[in-house]
């Protein structure tokens, strides 16, 4: 597929595994990448050291491009950076901060930055902070996201609107159908998280990656607001957190209640009550843990599919 995205990063379909913290390992990227997608390691769940290993053994394991996602708001940003630099990572992609900190800094070392943004003044702001390609995600995506709840299907057009860069579309998107629909909207490529992480290789928990697969339709919600908002799967601690929020908790207390590492143990070490399961309304269409190269080629073959029976007229109105 020749498009912006895909000559941006030297890759056949654009299709970018999202950088999902305590999902995303090399084992995960570089499946993505070999399958001919955009592979990302997903920095925020690792200490220097570990990213650095996870970088190392993805570049053994793929020849194809892959890059690293680094949220921008957790410590030790400048040890993370240095390290992508030393190790020649071509592609970062930055979210949760300000894109003017970084991306003058990577692009002098010949890396291509992609921002996360939820809304269009910040998607302009991306632009104006000279990012090579902007993610726009949607309310309904997973994990942390933006206070303005604006869906995925009016974000879209109001950024594409607005900048003139690659824009990537995200939230609520697991198919060939939903990539389609993006890119009609103006979209030039997507980013998937959700449905990455109910693949072989991600590195979520097994029973995590069984529960995913187990949601249906209003099992996750967006929690958390006075202190950031995080769409999670209701369970006991969302249980916890709604009754906190109904009874008029501060912020203090709402994150004496978050504690310490309680996505980790949610995700990665699989404690499903009480654990913070961070998951996106699309979840609901996820049915089958997957290897990530099927899952790529299930995408671009729906995806196909959908465009030629839509250009053949068969959903037409006439």
């Amino acid at each position: 597929m020749a498009n912006p995205v895909c000559d941006l990063f030297n890759i056949q379909y654009p299709i970018i595994q999202g950088g999902m913290i305590w999902c995303a390992p090399w084992e995960l990227a570089s499946a993505v990448s070999n399958a001919g997608g955009l592979g990302l390691i997903g920095s925020g769940s690792m200490y220097p050291d570990v990213l650095r290993a996870h970088i190392k053994r993805c570049k053994d394991a793929t020849d194809k491009p892959f890059g690293v996602n680094v949220p921008l708001l957790y410590p030790g940003i400048d040890k993370i950076m240095k390290i992508i630099v030393e190790e020649g990572v071509k592609i970062v992609f930055t979210s949760a901060g300000n894109p003017k900190q970084w991306t003058p800094i990577l692009k002098e070392n010949g890396i291509k930055v992609v921002h996360v943004v939820p809304g269009v003044k910040y998607a302009i702001k991306c632009e104006e902070a000279g990012t090579d390609a902007v993610v726009a995600e949607g309310f309904e995506a997973g994990g942390h996201n933006g206070r303005e709840e604006t869906t995925t299907f009016c974000l879209i057009p109001m950024v594409r609107q607005a900048i003139s860069l690659p824009l990537i579309a995200a939230g609520g998107i697991a198919t060939g159908r939903g990539m389609l629909a993006a890119m009609a909207l103006g979209a030039d490529g997507v980013q998937m998280g959700t449905r990455f992480v109910a693949s072989t290789e991600s590195s979520a928990h097994p029973s995590f990656k069984k529960m995913v697969t187990e949601v249906n339709e209003g099992d996750t919600m967006l929690m958390l607001k006075k202190i950031g908002p995080v769409r999670i799967i209701k369970n006991k601690f969302f249980d916890t957190v709604k009754n906190a929020e109904e009874n008029g908790a501060a912020a203090e207390e709402l994150k004496n209640i978050l504690g310490h590492a309680r996505a980790k143990r949610g995700m990665f070490e699989g404690e499903l009550d009480e654990g913070e399961l961070e998951i996106g309304q699309v979840s609901a269409m996820v049915k089958e843990v997957k290897p990530a190269g099927e899952i790529v080629n299930d995408i671009v073959t729906e995806y196909l599919d959908a465009k030629t029976q839509l250009c053949s007229g068969e959903n037409s109105l006439d």
